[in-house]
């Protein structure tokens, strides 16, 4: 069964949960892991591209983004906002208000909360709860030193 995994930020902005994700992301290719990074649509993608490319900081995550066909399709991490290809099955990071159809067939979902989406995190986790999947918390505080 699917594990959900959600990272409460002591932090306000959208553009923390991206810097966020791009550390997990990191980590998880670190371990071999692959990854699909969800966001809510083209635009949103294009900017967690651009902010994987110079954070963290000294550190490369090699990535493609979902539907541009000039690029390597099998790097281990892909940012989309449609379903992903079969074999990213590993990791999905939840960038999205919503809760995507495909979540199911991941290991392991990454939902990141920070003040501003607090209500859409808390309907996420009764959707998961309530549907029996097991939930793990992890606070945050001091992520970004």
């Amino acid at each position: 069964m699917t594990r959900i995994d959600f990272y409460i930020l002591s932090d306000v902005d959208q553009e923390a949960r991206w810097r966020f994700a791009c550390r997990l992301a990191y980590k998880a290719l670190t371990s071999g892991k692959h990854i699909h990074v969800h966001t809510s649509d083209e635009q949103h993608q294009q900017s967690v591209d651009q902010m994987m490319w110079t954070y963290p900081e000294h550190l490369f995550l090699p990535h493609v983004c979902a539907g541009n066909e000039s690029t390597d399709s099998n790097l281990p991490l892909v940012i989309g906002y449609e379903q992903p290809q079969e074999h990213f099955d590993q990791v999905l990071i939840n960038l999205d208000g919503s809760i995507p159809g495909f979540f199911g067939r991941f290991e392991r979902v990454v939902e990141i909360i920070v003040d501003s989406v607090k209500s859409e995190g808390r309907d996420k986790y009764k959707y998961y709860r309530d549907r029996g999947y097991p939930l793990f918390h992890h606070a945050m505080d001091n992520w970004n030193d």
